[in-house]
C-alpha cells in the first residue's frame, strides 16, 4: 500500500505566502517524477510544477517566478513553496508521485488527498 499525505494548505492574504508538504509512505522502491496539480472551482485539474529524480523541474506559465518545487528523496516528500499569492491561485492542490513498488518494473501514479488553498482578503 501506498499513501500520499499532503499538508500546508489553508487561508492567506493576497500577497503571502504557504508551503505545501507531501510526503510518500508505504513498500515503495522508488519515486521517479513527483509534482502538484491544482484544481478551482468550475475549472479542469492543472498541473502547476514537476520535479524529476535528478531535481529538474517545470512550472506552469502561470507561477513562474513565484512557485518554488523541490523535493527530500531520503524522506519521500515533496514541497511547493507558493509566494506573492494571488486570488487566482484559490483552488484545492494534489501532489502527485510516480511510484515503482516491489516485483513491478514499472511506475504506477498515485496522488494525494488534497490540501485546499484560499488566497482572500
Amino acid at each position: 500500500q501506498v499513501q500520499l499525505v499532503e499538508s500546508g494548505g489553508g487561508l492567506v492574504q493576497p500577497g503571502g505566502s504557504l508551503r505545501l508538504s507531501c510526503a510518500a509512505s508505504g513498500t515503495i522502491v522508488r519515486i521517479g517524477d513527483m509534482g502538484w496539480y491544482r484544481q478551482a472551482p468550475g475549472k479542469q485539474r492543472e498541473l502547476v510544477a514537476t520535479i524529476t529524480s535528478g531535481g529538474a523541474t517545470n512550472y506552469v506559465d502561470s507561477v513562474k517566478g513565484r512557485f518554488a518545487i523541490s523535493r527530500d528523496n531520503a524522506k519521500n516528500t515533496v514541497y511547493l513553496q507558493m509566494n506573492s499569492l494571488k486570488p487566482e491561485d484559490t483552488a484545492v492542490y494534489y501532489c502527485v508521485a510516480a511510484i515503482v513498488r516491489p516485483g513491478n518494473s514499472y511506475a504506477s501514479h498515485y496522488w494525494g488527498q488534497g490540501t485546499q488553498v484560499t488566497v482572500s482578503s
